[in-house]
């Protein structure tokens, strides 16, 4: 998507979320006091790491516990308020400041962790050729009920088909998207 483009609309839709980010905010951290957002290393475009951000869904240190950066439905780590924001995608409305910062984009492939990027294939090294997006292709085509190597190979269509058009239509088809399921189920993910 054009720079210009996911600025304005980064903007703006920082501007309209701000009340669900406040109160969301808000009973997380009356929900169990600990931190708000949660900051991850994830690759971007060309491989560089950069620092996500998300509104904070699982208990604090859910990466040290039970399936680690996996999350299966029903995952006892999700607090009560993270169901909620995970289920409602509300917990991803953080990211539009990565958006601001250049280092996402409105539209792209999902950014992943360093260790699924170290066992791409050629092929599929070519997501990192775009900047990572809050919504894609693969998103719209499934999301996380999609096996692993059928997501990378959505977002690798997406990279060597990618349009005006194209991102028009995964903006279009995402609110639908988001009604469906988020987890990764048994065939989804890498452990």
């Amino acid at each position: 998507m054009n720079r210009v483009v996911d600025l304005g609309l980064a903007g703006a839709g920082l501007v309209l979320a701000s009340p669900f980010l406040a109160a969301a905010a808000l009973a997380t951290k009356l929900g169990d006091r600990g931190p708000v957002l949660y900051r991850q290393t994830r690759v971007g475009r060309d491989g560089s790491d950069f620092e996500l951000l998300k509104l904070r869904t699982m208990v604090v240190g859910a990466e040290t516990q039970g399936a680690g950066y996996a999350v299966d439905r029903g995952d006892p780590r999700i607090t009560r308020v993270g169901r909620v924001l995970r289920r409602t995608s509300i917990d991803e409305l953080p990211q539009l400041w990565n958006v601001i910062r250049g280092e996402m984009s409105i539209v792209g492939p999902r950014p992943t962790l360093r260790y699924q990027v170290e066992r791409y294939d050629d092929r599929q090294r070519r997501r990192l050729e775009v900047r990572p997006g809050i919504t894609g292709w693969a998103q719209v085509h499934g999301r996380a009920s999609l096996p692993w190597a059928e997501r990378i190979e959505l977002d690798v269509w997406y990279v060597e088909h990618r349009s005006p058009f194209v991102d028009l239509k995964i903006l279009l088809k995402t609110p639908l998207a988001l009604i469906g399921g988020i987890y990764k189920g048994a065939t989804g993910g890498w452990r």
